[in-house]
């Protein structure tokens, strides 16, 4: 059956969000990044800053996301009292992640949304990666230089984001049985990882 939603996880310089980008508009579909921060910002009523300051992050301390996540994508708005600013977010996201998917032909990068719409049979999920050099030689054109290194940026933006996901998902962040597809993009090269995403999901 085509799939009505694709979500695309992706290691930080691998190019998967732009992927996801030129997949949307090929196929016609949403697109959900940044976009994601808006709805959950509305749903949540917290302040822009704090929901970027905890969109695609967690740490394993965060028992009260993991446990609602696990048992319940439908919590209330009362269930948030008490809670801390991570957790709300979260919260919200997975809320957010359902409309969306429910509203159907749609991208959605990251934020686990593999893992939250995993009961769902109009789903593709993608994993994108790619080696240290790719990476770095990407992300040195989009980004610039920092005082940081490019190879420890890239690990710590990683490090995150596989924190995140095992914080509420309890498995591992690009291990090939959690998703459908997993595309080397450094050797497949953009253009054809975009293809064959298209292909599969028609």
């Amino acid at each position: 059956m085509a799939k009505k939603v694709i979500t695309i996880s992706r290691e930080f310089g691998s190019g998967g969000r732009t992927i996801g980008k030129m997949v949307a508009e090929k196929l016609g579909y949403k697109f959900y990044d940044a976009e994601i921060i808006d709805r959950v910002i509305e749903k949540s009523g917290l302040s822009r800053e704090i929901v970027e300051k905890y969109d695609e992050y967690a740490t394993h301390k965060s028992s009260f996301l993991y446990s609602i996540a696990i048992n319940s994508v439908n919590a209330s708005t009362e269930t948030y009292h008490g809670t801390s600013f991570a957790s709300q977010v979260h919260i919200a996201q997975i809320k957010v992640i359902n409309e969306i998917a429910e509203e159907g032909n749609c991208v959605i990068i990251g934020r686990g949304a593999d893992y939250i719409l995993r009961d769902r049979d109009d789903v593709l999920n993608v994993f994108v990666y790619a080696d240290m050099k790719f990476k770095c030689d990407r992300v040195l054109s989009l980004y610039g230089e920092t005082d940081k290194k490019i190879e420890d940026r890239i690990k710590d933006k990683d490090t995150k984001r596989r924190v995140f996901y095992r914080s509420f998902a309890m498995r591992e962040w690009g291990v090939y049985q959690n998703y459908h597809m997993m595309l080397d993009s450094g050797t497949v090269g953009l253009d054809r990882c975009i293809d064959m995403i298209c292909d599969v999901a028609k």
